[in-house]
């Protein structure tokens, strides 16, 4: 196994992406190595190469949304092979000895490792990762559409099942973008009335390919009135701020506001808004590696994809700029030409 590892980083917050060589060491006995085939972008990526959360460590590897095969194995790895199809998305470790990890919430360890916060991503020709959070890929999957699955598809997949969401509810996907319309997607074959909220009216033929039955602009205020009461569950995939106390009031008694939407600004929400409906307002990061799987079946199930564009790796600055101007339509993917 070649010992330097081939790859794209950005040596500072905003800089552009230079090819990058690095010594990844000796394999971890519970790692496996992955050699990565395809990277979707996601704009968390976006995020960490410009330090938006305080959090990047540069020269910085972005990239977590990979499909690849698996190279080598750990000496105690026993349910992977080598050769084997997986992917990987955010997280790439967690301490599995926390009362969390113990309990299956993988995800809420809190020693738990991002995969391109501190150590380096996918926008290279090998990743590493615990052999938990390495999901095999179904083969019903399009490996070169599916990286997105594994950020985009868990995070707007493991609300249905954590909050217990019904085939009966009435739902509403906010802000339909990378997030977005996977949501419409997955609520749809999960059996509910699903409603989008856009700021953009010109998506309206789009969102209903998605499967949305209805499509509202997210400022209509006599639109929004209408609606007061019906909705049992809104998902926020938007990070923009928007007049939450008018979402709340679109909600049914019981009703929940949930975010997975990195809104960056406080939530401007009214105590009395939730009080009277017993309402709620929640978030989530993405999901356990079970949840993952159920995920990946329930795609392959309901032919539920990603829509993408590619760019081979090797223009991976092109492809971040096309992300930054907003025209991804919807979510972008490497391929590796190292």
């Amino acid at each position: 196994m070649n010992d330097v590892i081939c790859a794209f980083a950005a040596a500072g917050p905003g800089q552009r992406l230079e090819p990058f060589t690095y010594k990844p060491g000796a394999l971890l006995p519970d790692e496996v190595e992955i050699a990565v085939e395809h990277c979707g972008i996601c704009h968390s990526d976006l995020s960490m190469l410009d330090n938006e959360w305080g959090r990047s460590v540069y020269p910085l590897v972005a990239g977590h949304e990979v499909i690849g095969r698996i190279v080598a194995l750990g000496a105690q790895v026993k349910s992977l092979e080598e050769g084997q199809r997986v992917g990987l998305g955010w997280y790439a470790r967690s301490c599995m000895v926390c009362t969390q990890c113990l309990s299956g919430n993988y995800h809420l360890c809190h020693k738990a490792e991002a995969t391109i916060v501190g150590r380096h991503g996918g926008f290279a020709e090998r990743v590493r990762c615990h052999w938990a959070w390495a999901a095999p890929l179904p083969e019903v999957l399009e490996p070169a559409a599916s990286g997105p699955l594994f950020c985009a598809g868990t995070t707007v997949f493991s609300p249905l099942m954590e909050f217990d969401v019904r085939p009966t509810d009435h739902v509403g996907v906010v802000g339909i973008g990378g997030l977005g319309h996977l949501a419409l997607q997955f609520m749809r074959a999960w059996g509910c009335e699903v409603t989008a909220f856009t700021s953009h009216a010109g998506k309206a033929a789009e969102v209903n390919v998605f499967g949305a039955h209805h499509v509202v602009t997210s400022d209509d205020t006599v639109a929004l009135d209408r609606l007061t009461g019906t909705f049992d569950f809104l998902l926020v995939t938007t990070n923009a701020s928007l007049d939450w106390t008018r979402f709340l009031q679109v909600l049914a008694p019981r009703g929940r506001l949930h975010f997975v939407g990195a809104v960056l600004k406080p939530l401007d929400i009214p105590a009395f808004g939730l009080i009277g409906g017993q309402k709620e307002v929640s978030g989530s990061p993405l999901g356990r590696p079970i949840t993952v799987a159920k995920m990946l079946e329930f795609a392959g199930r309901h032919t539920i994809a990603p829509q993408v564009e590619h760019f081979p790796m090797s223009r991976a600055n092109e492809a971040l700029d096309h992300l930054r101007s907003g025209k991804a339509r919807y979510r972008i993917v490497l391929d590796a030409d190292f």
